[in-house]
């Protein structure tokens, strides 16, 4: 997927991981207490207008705690406008997925654990 991106697509991609991952550093301890979140990887599309952010959550159910980053998504849009208001035209709609290549390693631990 990744050579098939422009360079300004990888460009924003990073950018928006970089700040969203800043936001959620800053705010995220009052939004979600307890969670721990990581900006993994961010695709945009081509036109720049959905930005794919996939997060890895550690501890608690994954779903549980997308779903409370999903109700929070506006909030975190418009921070990262504040942020990238010099560098793009427009905010990309965010979009947030687990990013679950972390699982199997997980897996591995409780299986060496045991």
């Amino acid at each position: 997927m990744r050579g098939m991106e422009t360079q300004r697509q990888q460009r924003v991609s990073r950018l928006i991981q970089k700040d969203i991952g800043e936001i959620l550093q800053q705010s995220g301890r009052e939004w979600f207490p307890g969670e721990m979140i990581t900006v993994t990887k961010v695709y945009v599309t081509a036109d720049l207008s959905i930005a794919k952010v996939y997060l890895s959550i550690f501890g608690k159910d994954a779903s549980e705690v997308i779903r409370k980053v999903e109700m929070k998504g506006g909030e975190i849009r418009k921070h990262l406008g504040f942020r990238v208001k010099n560098q793009l035209r427009q905010v990309p709609e965010l979009r947030f997925f687990v990013d679950d290549s972390l699982d199997y390693i997980d897996n591995i631990d409780k299986l060496l654990n045991q």
